[in-house]
């Protein structure tokens, strides 16, 4: 034994030890292999998980949507043009619409385009207002990093499921930035083909060596492509970032919700001001 205190236990390790845990104190209850709704709610009061997350949980099993692994040689090497998430959260859809809206107003650069019952989608706000919203960002530091810059719309359903829990659906289509990744990759190889044909129309002492510029340009344009999969992975953590900002309080009581979203001269001067209280301390003009 050593002196100190614990190491602290991050959140991976935090979840398997969990997880671990859970299926240790499950074991000791006679569990087959079917079990009915109000069995568990039972076997989850015993384990001491309340009821409501449980019932959560199993409405989000329940609705869950199999959004399957791309399919086509582009989709699995390079990554795919569209990337998606679901959960069920609690709240009706009004709310959680609401929320999200305000969500994706305040701390990712888009704006509605599009808004039906159930259903809203956004583009992405542009020039004067966008440099207002990256600059002030910048100044004030502490802000959290813009997750969804790179789509070109997202989109989200929302489907009411039992009273109190809304099944949300959020997705983001980054086909444009995919084709810019791959435009490059295809240009780097266009590079190699036409230094190939130089070389062969120099009368190269060895036409193996013609074939490098090939292989080369084959392989930064593989390089290039490949650089658009952390993109799609970026997105979708800012998809999922957004549902957890429903999951986790972010849907409100209608008296409780932001108002209206001000217009562009009130928005400058309200991120102008965040940005110098925050640069101050919070000793800003309030």
């Amino acid at each position: 034994m050593t002196g100190g205190p614990p190491a602290r236990i991050d959140r991976a390790a935090l979840e398997r030890i969990l997880q671990r845990a859970t299926e240790l104190q499950a074991a000791e209850h006679d569990v087959g292999e079917n079990i009915s709704p109000d069995e568990l709610i039972t076997l989850g009061r015993d384990v001491g998980i309340p009821a409501r997350y449980l019932q959560q949980a199993m409405l989000e099993e329940r609705s869950r949507v199999e959004l399957g692994t791309p399919s086509g040689v582009l989709n699995r090497t390079v990554g795919p043009r569209t990337v998606s998430t679901q959960r069920v959260v609690q709240g009706d859809v009004e709310r959680v619409q609401l929320s999200l809206i305000s969500y994706m107003e305040e701390q990712e650069l888009l704006c509605i385009q599009r808004r039906q019952p159930g259903r809203v989608s956004w583009e992405p706000i542009g020039g004067f207002q966008a440099a207002i919203r990256r600059s002030t960002a910048a100044v004030a530091g502490g802000k959290r990093p813009y997750m969804l810059a790179k789509a070109a719309t997202v989109h989200a359903t929302f489907t009411a499921l039992e009273a109190g829990y809304v099944h949300v659906t959020v997705a983001a289509d980054l086909g444009g930035t995919r084709s810019a990744y791959l435009g490059g990759a295809a240009a780097l190889g266009s590079i190699g083909i036409a230094g190939a044909v130089i070389l062969l129309a120099l009368n190269v002492a060895f036409p193996v060596i013609a074939i490098a510029p090939v292989a080369l340009g084959a392989g930064l344009g593989y390089g290039t492509a490949r650089q658009y999969q952390p993109v799609a992975q970026r997105t979708l953590l800012g998809l999922e970032r957004a549902l957890d900002h429903l999951e986790q309080g972010g849907v409100k009581p209608r008296h409780e919700l932001p108002p209206k979203a001000p217009s562009l001269t009130n928005l400058i001067g309200e991120e102008i001001r965040k940005a110098i209280a925050k640069s101050s301390g919070g000793k800003g003009p309030k």
